[in-house]
């Protein structure tokens, strides 16, 4: 959500900053509601300074022995049409709510301009891709030949775009969770919550999702329940309505749950194998900030998240999403992606994003900032990482060419093992 008074005072700069992003501001509507609200407002103002005017008239009058039934009369009408103009006023300023509730955040200004993401620039890269001495094969290939993957029972269970692990497949994601956990918190300065994997819709309003984005979310008929599409939204609506303590900012949090999501829009993109689903799992990283020390704690977000790559010797880039590219809610995003060699690419593994205040006026989360004053933190989270896609990395890069995997040093005290066999097991 935005400050209704900038857009008021800058709207033609907003409307610019929106443009560079492919959004249309309907500005003339805009004008139209703030003349109409201005013109109200001015009438009530008018109104009650001739009610006030008024009222002390008869004060006078009636002291002197006068009959002011006629003027209370016109007081009583005055005091209705204010206080019809008073609803008309707040009519107004939800049909503006409404239409601020539809325009995405404003991109900062060292957001590069672009459409799309092609358009996006490189900022780093770690790691060089392995050179392999055989031809290095996709995920969707080996899973079920080490029998530790099955696209087709997890069909027959639920749908497409769901997937079964076996084994030491199994055992290899839930090790991904426990490493991702284990550093965010123990090392990076997170503190670990466990939140619902069931979310409402005040909780989807809040981070952005509803109502644009209702399209992408599965919703429990009967109920105000929404499953997750993240941990962004139960972590983040946990301060919903509150005023934090300012002494205690940043507030850095970190979660695991299932993601579930749609995928309305993806019109068939990733049909195979487990980069697109319908349910994934994530460690997701949150922070609640000063406005004037988010872009610094973006910074280490995205570092913290970059961080978890380097110690599984996964390579990857990171790159700043341009205008066009960026996620609803969002003033400035990376990507980072890492190398998948069964698909020659480069591939999404976490967006680390900074909302400014966009998602904290909309919950409603605040901190007395300078002089006790109570404004709205600046919002920040990011994947640390896509456990999923993690699982895929690790399966394609460190392939052999008799099928087995090579564990990854850091995740061997959590796998007890050192390889995934061709049977599916690990030793």
């Amino acid at each position: 959500m935005h400050d209704l008074s900038y857009f008021r005072n800058h709207l033609e700069q907003a409307a610019a900053r929106l443009a560079a992003r492919g959004f249309e501001l309907n500005a003339a509507e805009f004008q139209a509601l703030d003349r109409e609200r201005r013109a109200k407002v001015s009438e009530a103002e008018s109104l009650k300074a001739q009610r006030n005017a008024e009222s002390g008239e008869i004060g006078k009058l009636r002291k002197q022995g006068v009959d002011t039934s006629e003027r209370q009369q016109r007081v009583r009408e005055l005091g209705e049409r204010i206080a019809a103009l008073d609803a008309q006023v707040n009519e107004v300023d939800e049909r503006f709510r409404a239409l601020l509730a539809a325009v995405p955040n404003l991109p900062h200004e060292s957001v590069p301009e672009g459409r799309g993401s092609e358009e996006n620039v490189e900022v780093r890269r770690w790691g060089a891709p392995r050179e392999f001495g055989f031809e290095p094969r996709a995920h969707w290939d080996q899973g079920p030949e080490l029998k530790v993957l099955d696209l087709e029972r997890a069909a027959k269970v639920t749908g497409a775009r769901f997937a079964v692990y076996w084994g030491a497949g199994a055992r290899l994601e839930r090790a991904l969770i426990n490493f991702m956990l284990d550093v965010h918190t123990r090392d990076h300065g997170y503190t670990e919550v466990l939140p619902p994997f069931l979310v409402n819709s005040a909780s989807l309003f809040g981070t952005g999702q509803l109502p644009k984005f209702a399209g992408d979310l599965f919703r429990c008929e009967g109920h105000d329940f929404w499953l997750a599409p993240t941990a962004e939204v139960p972590v983040t609506n946990l301060y919903r309505d509150e005023t934090l303590d300012a002494a205690a900012l940043p507030v850095s949090l970190c979660a695991y749950t299932p993601c579930f999501r749609s995928e309305a829009g993806s019109h068939g993109r990733d049909v195979r194998g487990i980069i697109r689903q319908h349910q994934f799992q994530k460690v997701e990283l949150v922070k609640f900030t000063r406005p004037e020390q988010s872009y610094q704690e973006l910074e280490k977000l995205t570092a913290d998240a970059e961080d978890i790559l380097r110690r599984l010797g996964l390579p990857y880039r990171t790159v700043v999403l341009c205008t066009g590219d960026m996620g609803f809610s969002a003033a400035k995003t990376y990507d980072i992606e890492v190398w998948l060699p069964g698909q020659q690419a480069y591939r999404e593994i976490s967006s680390c994003s900074n909302f400014e205040a966009f998602q904290a006026r909309r919950a409603g989360i605040r901190a007395k900032l300078g002089k006790g004053k109570s404004e709205y933190v600046h919002t920040l989270n990011g994947s640390g990482l896509a456990v999923g896609r993690t699982w895929v990395a690790v399966m394609e890069n460190f392939q052999e060419r008799d099928g087995s995997v090579l564990i990854p040093e850091a995740l061997r005290p959590y796998m007890d093992a050192e390889r995934i066999t061709p049977r599916g097991e690990w030793r």
